[in-house]
């Protein structure tokens, strides 16, 4: 098993400043999607990931370079929470011409984490 920061808004932020490597970005997304690697098989348990999930990616994909996979992550957040980077963390977004489609990627990545702890009372910090 690999060590995964916790879960909060430094943690956030982290993907954010691309303080974080893109390897430990996808790694928490699979583990909050339920992926879970079995070492001794070699192989990824996914009894955890929600069903729509498992058709698609049986394996978990690498969300930094796989646009199909960040636009279903992106889907998968409530509208009422699509924001919640700009309402929570006060983030105002990438600069024009300082960005590209990792960035928004990891953007999206660090959404969908803020939006797991919201609908799981995870605490901020």
């Amino acid at each position: 098993m690999f060590e995964l920061p916790p879960l909060n808004t430094n943690t956030i932020w982290s993907i954010l400043n691309e303080e974080l490597d893109d390897d430990t970005v996808n790694k928490l997304l699979w583990y909050y999607l339920g992926y879970r690697y079995n070492s001794t098989t070699g192989q990824w348990n996914i009894t955890e990931v929600n069903p729509e999930w498992q058709e698609d990616y049986p394996e978990p994909p690498n969300f930094i370079e796989s646009r199909p996979a960040t636009v279903k992550l992106t889907r998968s957040i409530p509208k009422e929470n699509k924001q919640l980077l700009k309402k929570k963390l006060g983030f105002k977004g990438y600069k024009i011409g300082e960005f590209g489609p990792r960035q928004t990627r990891r953007a999206t990545a660090a959404n969908w984490l803020l939006n797991y702890m919201e609908q799981n009372g995870i605490a901020s910090v």
